[in-house]
């Protein structure tokens, strides 16, 4: 479990390893709403820099965050390359018959800054932090006891259903299952995928009964005695000036 949780998670000694949780948290938030918010291209172009920065900052493996960056370039991508030949404008080039219009390219380059920088900016400051930490800085924050509860749990539950297919799939193999396109093998992938659900949910039942038996009344108290400290104000300053920056920048160029 720890393997999947903290993999690409940042290195003993990163800058941002000594800010509370909840103000990483809130500049997560913060920077996401802000660069959605914004439309010129440099105003974008800096907060792909500070993004970059926040990953330097963190940590980080650059390989192993690019990669992922990478992952989540493939799904716009198709989109992004649509959008210079289906939005009308000024061609600039043409392809194979089909005109790529300058507003096309603009907007495309817009999505593709704001996704980057969001989603490194996500992945240094909040991505960085431990899973049960991230539910204690939400439970702080005053996020739902619903919502937190369900975070905890789906983190803690993640490898017990995973240990539970891989014991599965090992009684198939030793039966000298072989997964094929046929009858057979859908039924028996159905048959693994249904006895997984029966025993998740009988295995929620036996933790139910054990939280009661343990008192447990609907809330779980957090152990954790979380507190802002000058470094967090200094973080919140820094990004906060470097936000209104950006806010000015695009409201200026608004109005111009």
């Amino acid at each position: 479990m720890s393997e999947i949780l903290t993999a690409g998670r940042s290195g003993p000694g990163a800058a941002l390893d000594g800010i509370d949780p909840r103000a990483r948290v809130i500049g997560a938030g913060a920077f996401a709403c802000v660069t959605v918010a914004c439309s010129w291209l440099p105003v974008l172009l800096a907060a792909l820099m500070l993004a970059l920065g926040l990953m330097a900052l963190s940590g980080r493996p650059v390989g192993a965050t690019l990669r992922r960056m990478a992952a989540m370039d493939g799904f716009i991508f198709l989109l992004v390359a649509m959008l210079p030949f289906t939005t009308p404008g000024a061609p600039v080039f043409t392809l194979w018959g089909f005109d790529a219009s300058r507003e096309g390219l603009v907007h495309a380059a817009r999505i593709l800054l704001t996704a980057n920088a969001v989603v490194l900016a996500l992945l240094s400051l909040v991505g960085t932090l431990e899973p049960v930490t991230m539910g204690q800085a939400l439970h702080r924050l005053g996020a739902p006891d619903r919502l937190v509860h369900l975070l905890l749990f789906t983190i803690r539950y993640i490898e017990v259903l995973r240990a539970e297919y891989l014991r599965l799939r090992r009684a198939m193999k030793v039966r000298c299952f072989r997964p094929g396109t046929s009858w057979h093998s859908y039924r028996s992938l159905g048959y693994l995928v249904g006895m997984m659900l029966v025993r998740a949910v009988e295995r929620s039942e036996r933790v139910l009964a054990a939280m009661k038996c343990r008192g447990f009344s609907g809330r779980m108290p957090v152990l954790s005695s979380l507190a802002y400290g000058r470094r967090d104000a200094v973080f919140g300053a820094g990004l906060g000036v470097l936000l209104l920056a950006m806010i000015l920048a695009e409201l200026a160029h608004v109005l111009v």
